[in-house]
């Protein structure tokens, strides 16, 4: 970084599709302001955070770094079962908690568990069949984005995979794009850049898993004896099966934070069990989009280091809590009536100060990182971009837990 004012290449943390096509112009001096050029808007948001100058705090009295690690030591003493929460964090800083769990007998939450649940419920009872970003991107010729507009959460998805001029086996223009279920969906996005518009189906969001499961026996070759379903046509919904077979490579899109209703991991199952089908004649792929706050790297991560998924209750039984919040200020903090300790991003606003707050670095903006892809299949790098005088979140862990010593 010996030339703050050249534009620098980068990868964006600020969705799960780490796009690293980003470039970002530091103006001096080195901690100065960071922009994206990106036409995303989440990119463009993460790059153009204010360089706060925060210090640690102990009740809402500015302090040293030495004070604050010294007073999460303390807390920590006397904690028979904290808990370690949040985890907006990346490899390096989860690795570091794990590690830190293990020596203060602390329980493991992620801020998405409820979430990322819903997907693993599914691949644990029955597995599933999916697919990558660029194998959509070379193969897919029938893309159904199945609750959910999809750009809410990963604002390029069409962009860098669907619309991309770097189609290897298929031409992208002529994917077609089919909206199932899911109200007032922006649909703009499906539209090809030659005009082909979507096909759009909607339904209530909690009608999902009858729509699913309709689609899924219909695939399966079943005789559905109804005019309807879920308020959807079954002229419609057997046209959209009879597409899917006679697709080369189908790709059926959801994000499970869309699925925000009872029993919504039926819907999810129902998906996948499709794709099931499908590829016992023809070649089809499950997305599960989405990824935000390091969920999906915590996730993988944590699987590593002990064989299990972390847990999904967000808040179990502690007498401490950790709250870890790297990425995302505006996340709301949980309520407890135990000693908080918040190690965050500078920005976190408080009703309350906690015991304890530490400012730490961002990665891909303060300090260097690495995270998961939403689509799991690749790790990327994530570049410091400007200088900050905090600290990693492994950096504090580290020297707390010499303090535990």
């Amino acid at each position: 970084m010996s030339n703050p004012s050249a534009l620098i290449n980068a990868t964006c943390p600020a969705c799960g599709l780490l796009c690293d096509d980003v470039v970002v112009s530091v103006t001096p001096p080195l901690n100065g302001q960071v922009a994206s050029t990106s036409t995303c808007s989440k990119s463009i948001a993460f790059f153009s955070q204010a360089s706060l100058d925060t210090s640690p705090r102990i009740l809402g009295k500015s302090v040293t770094l030495a004070e604050a690690m010294a007073e999460v030591a303390t807390i920590l003493k006397n904690s028979k079962q904290p808990l370690l929460a949040g985890f907006s964090t990346d490899i390096a800083g989860f690795r570091a908690a794990h590690r830190f769990a293990e020596k203060t007998n602390a329980g493991l939450a992620h801020m998405n568990a409820t979430t990322t649940w819903r997907n693993l419920k599914v691949l644990q009872s029955t597995g599933w069949q999916t697919t990558t970003l660029t194998e959509v991107k070379n193969r897919a010729d029938v893309i159904v984005c199945i609750g959910t507009d999809v750009v809410q959460h990963n604002p390029r998805f069409f962009e860098r995979v669907v619309w991309t001029k770097e189609a290897m086996f298929v031409d992208p223009q002529a994917r077609d794009i089919i909206y199932l279920g899911g109200q007032g969906l922006d649909t703009s996005y499906g539209v090809s850049p030659s005009g082909k518009q979507p096909s759009i189906l909607p339904c209530a969001p909690a009608q999902l898993p009858e729509l699913t499961a309709a689609l899924h026996a219909l695939v399966n070759g079943k005789v559905l004896k109804s005019n309807q379903v879920a308020g959807v046509p079954m002229a419609d919904l057997a046209s959209v099966a009879e597409r899917l077979k006679q697709a080369k490579y189908a790709v059926l899109v959801w994000i499970a934070k869309d699925m925000d209703f009872a029993h919504a991991e039926l819907a999810i199952q129902q998906i996948t069990q499709t794709v099931v089908t499908l590829n016992e004649t023809t070649r089809a792929g499950g997305l599960a989009l989405g990824g935000s706050d390091g969920d999906t790297t915590v996730n993988y991560a944590h699987t590593w280091l002990n064989g299990l998924a972390i847990q999904q209750e967000t808040l179990p039984v502690h007498d401490a809590l950790i709250w870890v919040n790297s990425f995302s200020p505006d996340k709301p903090l949980p309520k407890t009536a135990k000693p908080l300790i918040v190690l965050g991003h500078p920005a976190i606003k408080f009703e309350v100060e906690p015991e304890v707050f530490i400012p730490i670095a961002t990665p891909g903006l303060d300090c260097d990182g690495t995270l998961f892809r939403v689509d799991s299949s690749v790790v990327l790098p994530l570049k410091q971009v400007r200088e900050r005088n905090v600290p990693t979140l492994a950096q504090v862990l580290v020297q707390v837990e010499d303090l535990l010593a």
